[in-house]
């Protein structure tokens, strides 16, 4: 049989470090977090090669004797837990297992002094893979200074795994950001190969040092949260649905002031923009949770980048609901610069300026391109239900063409008319409106469907409802059935009421008003596929959106339906009053605005 042995330490330590220091960036992590800890103002850090062949971590934080750099490298040693509570641990690092790790695949010199006494000197130890490789006085003001080199340089086999240093500087980049979001309070500098790359002053708030370091356009094109329920907090500043990124690189989330990457965090980031953002594109924002300690376990893995919660469906709540509020303060706001390709179309000849409807589509970021032909067919029979109840009363009481002192009345402005049978051209007091009609209806729809929804009670119907005078049956797959028979009741109070006929079939028996003249085979298969995507995953608030924006999509007025000055004007209104109309669905912006200064430029006026 094998014999049960005690392995040297260091071998132990090469262990975990294949555990805690996988590259660089996370041998970085680990040294500034350190610095944090240690109650730094000023943290600076320089790499060489992308941290592949040095990195350095200076700080002014409380420094450490002799004594305590020689414990600081034995594993499992550490100051930072004061008893045997792991449960209400408050510091970043706890484990006591970076400092020999980062030692035993690298040469690493710590050159420290403590802030207590003035008297105190500094001392260095140079650890050489696993063996002291010398010691003594050094010169430095109260602080630690941390030196790297040759990370792996003697174990070829876990070099060889590393990537270029391009791509290595660039994940020490995003722990350097991410930190210095955590810690507004603190002045960060970054330099890589002698070039200053990032530099922030301490003492900045959460929301500016967010800018700064994400996006400086954020401060514009988000809002900032600030929310509590019961011992947890959020704060933080989240993009505009209209300002979104290709790739979900720009969501920061923190924890206790930790950066983490939870699933259950990134499900309810998307599950808040559900229907205001395109599948392939992704929100910008950082948020910062606070919740006692106990509350959350931060000791899941060894890189302390994931967290459990004691109650996952309590934060995803939170974080949805929280997110949501925020984001309907912000009202009609969206990002509306004029895409570059569409206006570059535009200064294309200085005299005469032919606009072109794909350069036209391009400014609400969607592409141009006709409506199915059936939809198009029945877009205004679809959406006659919604016209009679709605936009045919504000027509009718409305002048055809208001006076040009009114425009100063309305944010959006007052109709002038209709390009290509899709978008509406308004005058507002400060510039020309241009608004995507389709995108600006549905979301109109939807936000109409949510407050009906809302004040249903008991799943009665809330919202107008016609019944068919026959029934219609609608085929479909029985896990399909199950799941809409298992939401019947909440579809219900939408106005859609449905009935299981048979094991694989349903019933449909009334749909909303506004889809009175709608495609009812399309409307339940596509709210079918709604909820086999989004079922399990999502909680029923959540699972519900989806079907109500499928539901918005249906109802609403498509391109090429053309209308009369005061249907438009009644559509400007209705956005005007309706809570998130500046992106429809999708995360698009529902209308863009040329100020007079625009259009000047656009003549050489200016």
């Amino acid at each position: 049989m094998p014999v049960i042995r005690r392995l040297p330490e260091t071998l132990v330590n090469r262990i975990a470090a294949g555990e805690v220091v996988e590259r660089p960036a996370s041998a970085l992590k680990e040294l500034v977090e350190n610095a944090l800890d240690a109650g730094a103002r000023q943290i600076a850090v320089r790499l060489v090669q992308g941290g592949l062949d040095g990195i350095e971590v200076t700080d002014d934080g409380c420094g450490m004797s002799a004594a305590d750099i020689a414990l600081a490298l034995e594993r499992h040693a550490t100051s930072k837990l004061p008893d045997e509570h792991i449960e209400q641990v408050a510091t970043l690092g706890f484990r006591g297992e970076a400092l020999p790790s980062i030692g035993s695949v690298a040469r690493l010199t710590i050159e420290s002094r403590a802030r207590e006494g003035a008297t105190a000197e500094g001392w260095r130890r140079v650890v050489d893979h696993g063996q002291l490789a010398g010691e003594g006085p050094a010169a430095l003001p109260p602080g630690t200074r941390i030196r790297v080199e040759g990370l792996f340089a003697k174990v070829p086999a876990r070099r060889k795994f590393l990537r270029s240093p391009r791509a290595e500087y660039a994940a020490c980049l995003d722990v350097v950001r991410r930190l210095a979001m955590a810690r507004p309070e603190v002045g960060f500098t970054l330099e890589h190969d002698g070039r200053r790359v990032l530099a922030v002053q301490p003492g900045d708030s959460a929301a500016a040092r967010v800018a700064q370091i994400v996006a400086r356009e954020l401060a514009e094109d988000g809002v900032v949260i600030d929310l509590a329920r019961g011992p947890a907090r959020l704060t933080g500043i989240a993009g505009l649905p209209t300002f979104n990124r290709g790739v979900a690189d720009h969501q920061y989330l923190f924890v206790n002031g930790r950066p983490v990457r939870d699933k259950l965090m990134i499900g309810a980031v998307r599950g808040a923009y559900a229907e205001m953002l395109a599948r392939d594109r992704h929100a910008v924002l950082a948020l910062f949770l606070e919740v006692p300690p106990e509350d959350v376990d931060v000791n899941v893995h060894p890189a302390k980048t994931e967290v459990r919660f004691r109650d996952p469906a309590f934060i995803r709540g939170f974080l949805v609901s929280g997110l949501r509020h925020a984001l309907d303060s912000a009202g009609q706001k969206s990002a509306q610069s004029p895409a570059a390709p569409a206006m570059a179309a535009w200064q294309a000849e200085p005299l005469a300026r032919t606009v072109e409807a794909p350069a036209l589509a391009s400014l609400f970021a969607r592409q141009h391109a006709p409506a199915p032909a059936a939809r198009v067919t029945d877009a205004g029979q679809a959406w006659r239900g919604y016209e009679a109840q709605v936009l045919a009363p504000q027509a009718r009481a409305e002048p055809a063409h208001p006076p040009p002192a009114e425009t100063a009345q309305f944010p959006l402005g007052v109709a002038r008319g209709q390009v290509g049978n899709a978008y509406i051209v308004a005058e507002a007091a400060d510039g020309l409106v241009l608004v995507d009609q389709h995108a600006a209806h549905e979301r109109i729809v939807l936000e109409r469907l949510r407050a009906a929804a809302a004040s249903g009670e008991n799943g009665r119907a809330s919202a107008p409802s016609q019944a068919l005078l026959i029934p219609e049956v609608v085929d479909l797959d029985e896990p399909d059935c199950d799941r809409l028979e298992e939401a019947a009741t909440q579809l219900a109070a939408f106005g859609l009421v449905l009935e299981r006929f048979g094991p694989a079939a349903l019933l449909v028996r009334a749909v909303p008003a506004a889809l009175a003249s709608g495609d009812v085979q399309a409307l339940v298969r596509d709210i079918a596929d709604d909820l086999a995507q989004n079922g399990a995953a999502l909680l029923l608030p959540e699972r519900l959106d989806h079907v109500l924006a499928t539901m918005a999509c249906h109802g609403s007025v498509r391109s090429g339906r053309a209308l009369g000055v005061a249907e438009m004007n009644a559509l400007l209104r209705e956005m005007e009053a309706t809570p998130r109309s500046g992106q429809c669905n999708h995360g698009r912006p529902t209308w863009v605005k040329l100020a007079h200064a625009d259009i000047e430029k656009l003549f050489g006026r200016r």
